[in-house]
């Protein structure tokens, strides 16, 4: 059985949740990132710089009145790896599935 097209990145399951986050909504605001992943401000800041740095992520500073805000939506190539990801998943199960039949 040759190996899925498994993105290593997207192999730990904090930055795969913030990318299955991300792919639902467009531009996301930091706070409701963080609370629904369920990870803290620095926790956060981490992994989105880990996604920043592969082009999964693409981050905007600005500010609502004289609060700072963070914003992050998730770029076109991210979608792409979360889609060729999840398909490499999918693979795995029916392999599994297939192999138990038999």
């Amino acid at each position: 059985m040759a190996t899925p097209d498994l993105d290593p990145l997207l192999l730990d399951p904090t930055r795969l949740s913030i990318v299955a986050l991300l792919s639902g909504t467009e531009w996301a605001e930091f706070g409701w990132v963080r609370d629904a992943a369920g990870l803290s401000d620095s926790a956060l800041s981490k992994q989105i710089t880990n996604l920043a740095g592969a082009g999964y992520v693409e981050v905007k500073k600005g500010y609502v009145g004289k609060r700072p805000r963070t914003w992050l939506n998730l770029s076109d190539s991210g979608h792409d790896a979360l889609r060729t990801h999840v398909a490499g998943l999918q693979r795995i199960v029916e392999n599994s599935a297939r192999r138990s039949r038999d």
